[in-house]
């Protein structure tokens, strides 16, 4: 990443961005708009501009190919970032027991309240934040169970569930089939994160 001085700077918001691999081909993409990419992470990049301007539409246009969008109100920024939040602690910290609730969690990574951040999600998405939270928590699973590395009552517990009845019961809720079908069935059936 370029940090050369004397260049105007703008950040964007991006709606969507949930892993590295979207990271990586969204700078090579603004590079080639020609933006400087001063910093990037997930949902956030600061470009700085050229000699040569490039408008949002540009590169809303760009992103959009790629199933990303640019995010413009203060409360949709704020929702990629709870999605950003929560997508950490399963999916990449493995920080998803009950060492950190994920209440916490969000409240210490956004500076904000938990009654406040569910407010704002739900109105959003149309979902509560808890569902949210609980469908990324089964796609975990779903992860866990394909590596084969883990027995169901390790899930369990790692996924902060209180019996594999529970993890069971919860994972038939939302995939419609029980644990035992998945495993025995097409395992591609895996959502990306990013549209959950």
């Amino acid at each position: 990443m370029n940090t050369s001085p004397n260049i105007e700077t703008d950040v964007l918001y991006i709606k969507n961005m949930a892993c590295n691999c979207c990271l990586l081909l969204i700078q090579e993409k603004l590079e080639e708009l020609g933006l400087v990419v001063k910093d990037i992470s997930l949902g956030k990049i600061s470009v700085g501009y050229g000699e040569t301007r490039v408008s949002r539409e540009a590169i809303s246009a760009m992103l959009n190919r790629y199933g990303l969008d640019l995010v413009h109100s203060r409360e949709d920024k704020l929702v990629e970032q709870i999605k950003i939040a929560v997508i950490e602690l399963i999916h990449q910290l493995n920080n998803v027991d009950s060492i950190v609730r994920k209440s916490d969690y969000l409240v210490e990574k956004l500076g904000l309240s938990y009654p406040y951040l569910s407010k704002v999600f739900s109105e959003h998405e149309h979902q509560t934040l808890e569902k949210y939270i609980i469908v990324q928590k089964i796609e975990r699973i779903k992860h866990l169970i394909d590596s084969e590395e883990y027995a169901l009552g390790e899930i369990a517990y790692m996924m902060d569930y209180s019996s594999v009845q529970y993890l069971s019961n919860q994972f038939k809720s939302v995939t419609g089939m029980t644990v035992t079908e998945y495993k025995s069935g097409d395992r591609t059936r895996k959502n990306p994160i990013d549209t959950l």
